[in-house]
This record gives C-alpha cells, sequence and structure tokens, in this order.
C-alpha cells in the first residue's frame, strides 16, 4: 500500500514500547479500551508494553523530555491528538533530538478528534471508520511494525514560543468549534457537531494579514517532492552565524524574522477579513473531517484553507458537510480557497479569536510557520 519511493523501517521483535495514556482523553475510555482491544492483539504480536498513565497537562511532555529512551524501541500514544503533540514538543526539547526525534512514534486513537489516527487510516488504504474498528486498525498497522517518516511544521509566535506541529494550525471558526466544545468532551466525536452549530449561530469575522509561500514559485520548480537535503537559497536572509551549534533547533530557513514583511517572492491575500484559516499538513482535522485529501505524511507541503468574509451560514454548513467525504473543494465556494505552500504567516489585527495548534490553544498573536 505505500506510494513508491516511500522507505520503511522495521520494528524488532521481541518489540518494547513506552505506552503513553491519558486516562481523561475523550469521552474517558482510553485505559478500557486500550486493556480490551489493544493488549491482546499486541501480546500475539511479540509487542511488550510498559504503559505510563498522565496524571496532568504536561506530564507526557515531561517524561520523553527527561527519561532515558533507549529501552523502548517505539513511543505509543494512546489519546487524542493533544497528548503527541506534548511528545513530540518533548522530544524536540531534549539535548539529543536529532536522535531523539527518530524514535518511532505511534498514535492509537484514545481522545474525541483523533486526526492524526483518521489520516494514517487513511493513507493506509483502509475504509473510513471511526471509535473501536478505527483503533483496531491503528493497533494493527502497530502490529504489523513497518514506520516512514512525517513532516513536522515549525511554528514561531511574536511573543518568542516556538512549537513542533504534526497536524495543523487554526485560527477563527475551527479553533472556536475545536476549544468551546471542550465542555463537552463527554459526548466523544459529536461534541464536534454541537460546537459548530453553536458557532455557526455566533458566526464571527476576524481581522489579519495572512500571507505564504506558495509551492510552485519555490526555486522556479514545479511542486516536486521537496528534498530537505537541499540548502534552499531563493533570496532569504542567512541565518546568523552559530545559530546551528551542536544540539541547536534546525533553523527556520523559509522564514524572515516576524518583525521584518515577508520576502518579495511570498504572496499576500489581499483580503483581510476571514471566517477562519487552517494549515492543516495531514489529510484528516477529525474523524469525520477529510479536510486534506491530497496530503500524505511526509509531502513537504502545508494545506492552507481560508475562508474569507461574507459567507452565508447554510453555505458554510454545507462545506462542513461535504467536508465528512472530501468533497468541499468540488463546491467551488468562492469564499474558501485552498492553495500548497511550503510556509506562511498570520499577523491578526487583534488579539481576538482562538488561535490553536494540533487542537491545542494558544494566546493570539502573529505566527508564521
Amino acid at each position: 500500500l505505500s506510494p513508491p519511493g516511500d522507505s520503511y523501517g522495521v520494528l524488532p521483535r521481541p518489540c518494547h514500547a513506552l505506552v503513553l495514556l491519558n486516562p481523561q482523553s475523550g469521552s474517558g475510555r482510553a485505559l478500557d479500551d486500550f486493556q480490551a482491544v489493544v493488549q491482546p492483539m499486541l501480546a500475539e504480536a511479540d509487542i511488550a508494553t510498559t504503559v505510563f498513565v498522565t496524571e496532568r497537562p504536561h506530564h507526557a511532555h515531561e517524561k520523553v523530555r527527561d527519561e532515558d529512551l533507549s529501552q523502548w524501541d517505539t513511543l505509543v500514544v494512546m489519546s487524542g491528538d493533544g497528548l503527541l503533540f506534548e511528545v513530540v514538543n518533548g522530544l524536540m526539547e531534549r539535548p539529543d533530538w536529532k536522535e531523539a526525534i527518530k524514535k518511532p512514534l505511534c498514535i492509537l486513537p484514545g481522545g474525541s478528534g483523533n486526526a492524526l489516527a483518521a489520516s494514517i487510516n487513511y493513507y493506509a488504504g483502509y475504509d473510513h471508520v471511526a471509535k473501536k474498528k478505527l483503533l483496531t486498525n491503528c493497533a494493527f498497522i502497530l502490529c504489523k511494525g513497518l514506520y516512514t517518516q512525517m513532516d513536522l511544521v515549525s511554528l514561531s509566535t511574536a511573543s518568542g514560543k516556538r512549537f513542533f506541529s504534526f497536524l495543523g494550525f487554526g485560527w477563527g471558526f475551527i479553533s472556536d468549534v475545536d476549544i468551546d466544545s471542550e465542555k463537552y468532551r463527554w459526548l466523544g466525536s459529536a461534541r464536534f457537531t454541537l460546537g459548530t452549530l453553536q458557532c455557526l449561530a455566533k458566526l464571527r469575522v476576524y481581522q489579519g494579514r495572512l500571507s505564504y509561500l506558495p509551492i510552485a514559485t519555490e526555486q522556479g520548480s514545479s511542486p516536486a517532492p521537496w528534498d530537505p537535503h537541499v540548502p534552499v537559497t531563493n533570496g532569504h536572509l542567512p541565518q546568523p552565524a552559530g545559530t546551528e551549534a551542536p544540539g541547536s533547533l534546525p533553523s527556520d530557513s523559509l522564514l524572515v524574522p516576524l518583525g521584518q514583511p515577508v520576502p518579495a517572492h511570498w504572496t499576500v491575500v489581499p483580503e483581510e477579513e476571514f471566517v477562519l484559516v487552517y494549515a492543516i499538513y495531514q489529510s484528516h482535522l477529525g474523524t469525520n473531517l477529510l479536510m486534506a485529501p491530497a496530503a500524505r505524511l511526509h509531502d513537504g507541503c502545508i494545506h492552507l484553507f481560508y475562508m474569507k468574509a461574507g459567507i452565508s451560514r447554510v453555505t458554510l454548513l454545507k462545506l462542513f458537510l461535504a467536508m465528512s467525504r472530501g468533497t468541499h473543494l468540488d463546491l467551488n465556494c468562492p469564499h474558501l480557497c485552498y492553495v500548497p505552500v511550503r510556509a506562511f504567516r498570520l499577523e491578526p489585527r487583534v488579539t481576538a479569536g482562538i488561535m490553536t495548534v494540533d487542537g491545542e490553544a494558544l494566546a493570539c498573536e502573529p505566527v508564521q510557520g
């Protein structure tokens, strides 16, 4: 099922997995589901597990940042996307991040969103499923033990924070739904349906400037797969000397500092009033939201969507219903724009509105990735 040119690693047998599990995620069934559905499958596949149950926010982040990881062959996250975000950023804070981030990661859906799990299920060619069936499919993928590369997007904010994101960055309607519906966690994925209807009722407009580096203009090339080993010299400011010290994080070679105007070969969106902006790098935004059907795990591409102000509530609802099948772009809605990009910048006019990274809330401020 792998696309041509994909290279795979194989987990050893017997295999030792550290399972990071949030018992509060989703509707609170993650531990029961792990013991009932996953553990028997892993035992048959000769995968031994150490289960680490998180007790508070950032618990998993600290565990993978500080722990000796050499005793485990893979890190398994049984939760929603938020816990994987903690794990990825914990790994990237280690002095040995270059090695640590190569540790195979596995996601088992235990939350209410489960976007990455739904995306991997889609890339593997399985039918669209949810709940226990999705969990079984993802556990089966872990049992097979094949792993491949996945893109991460480096996000920087005006206040100096740096995050590594595997799913997406959002502002406006979708982020509002995500965060406003937290109070309905017990509903499972139905919380997003209820949240969508509530946010539709009080549809807001957000003011800001959106800029991006489109894929096609880069180095005058066609959108061929981007080779991360080729240095990018395209009118970008050279990094100050010494930024690539041993152990230092990778430099944002496509970006100029947030205080400076974007480079001349970037595109600045003429409109400054949006209903939503979403930069996604996986196919699914949720179990039932196929937002970027063209996305793949390591296509070197940020799939940027934005919706201009002026869209009616009825059209917006139609788009969301179509998104469950991935046919929203076929509606040719003039308010919805999609462009594959390498980098983007968003500068909100005011600090109103929620920003999210991988489903986690951020303060509203200028950000680029």
